[in-house]
Parts: structure tokens; sequence; C-alpha cells
């Protein structure tokens, strides 16, 4: 059975509502899924998972300040451990940016330049133009199911 984390961060309640929607998917799949908000996510969380599912809000063209914190101390503390994970990714933007996506490829990307981490991307993300529409819902409840399936 796939063990997944869903890391995320939400102000309005609309990444919220994606990561709800991805968690559903996911758990309807037969997958053992923990929801955690980026601020109350351990690196054992992180290093516990067999995939993380990745969701932030778009802010000023970038993911969350918070998602950012976790990834930085997850870098300085997770030391020469073996780490290799699937991943996905979500956002919900004003405009339906990408640009918070393209930040996570980028950070797991330099983890993967570090001896013994590989993150590998599994899809393209979900990006919802402010409040998720429910096929924006659908598409999350899909790529919940996509992880639960590896």
């Amino acid at each position: 059975m796939t063990k997944l984390l869903i890391i995320y961060h939400s102000r309005t309640g609309n990444t919220e509502a994606m990561a709800k929607a991805v968690y559903e998917g996911a758990t309807s799949a037969g997958a053992t899924v923990s929801l955690k908000q980026a601020a109350d996510t351990t690196n054992d969380d992180f290093l516990s998972c067999d995939a993380v599912i990745v969701g932030t809000p778009t802010n000023f063209g970038q993911l969350a300040g918070v998602l950012k914190e976790f990834f930085d101390q997850a870098w300085l503390t997770i030391g020469d451990e073996a780490v290799s994970k699937s991943y996905a990714a979500f956002t919900s933007a004003n405009s339906g940016e990408r640009l918070a996506l393209d930040s996570i490829d980028g950070i797991l990307d330099a983890f993967n330049r570090r001896k013994q981490l590989h993150f590998k991307k599994v899809c393209e993300g979900v990006v919802a133009a402010g409040e998720p529409s429910p096929e924006v819902l659908e598409e999350c409840k899909a790529l919940g199911k996509k992880l639960a399936n590896l």
C-alpha cells in the first residue's frame, strides 16, 4: 500500500480545497495518506512517505514562504539519508500561473543534485485560477489516485 504525504499551505481556502480533493482521490484508491499543513509537517513525515504531493498558492509568482521554509529545513537536516520519492504538485493562483509549480520543480531538482536524494516528477501539476472549479477538483482527485497507484 502506498503511503502519501500531502503537504500544503492555504490562506484563502482555495489550496486547502484542492488538497482535500487530492486526499479524497488518494484514499479512494487505497493509499494511506497524511494531509498536513506545511507548518505542521516534520522531516519524519517527509522521509517516511513513498510519495509527496505539494500544494501551494502562487504568491507573487512563487510558492508560499512557509513551504520554502519547510524545504530549506529539510535540506539542512536530511543529511546523507537515501531518499527516493515520486512527487506531484498543485497550485491556486489569481491568474492561473504555473510559477509556483516551477519553483517546486526547481527545489526538488536541487535536492536531486545531492548525493543519495532522488525525487521523480510523476505528472504535470494541477492549476486553479482562484477558487477551484468542480473540474479542477476532479483533476485533483485524479492526481491523488495516480500517486496512490504508483
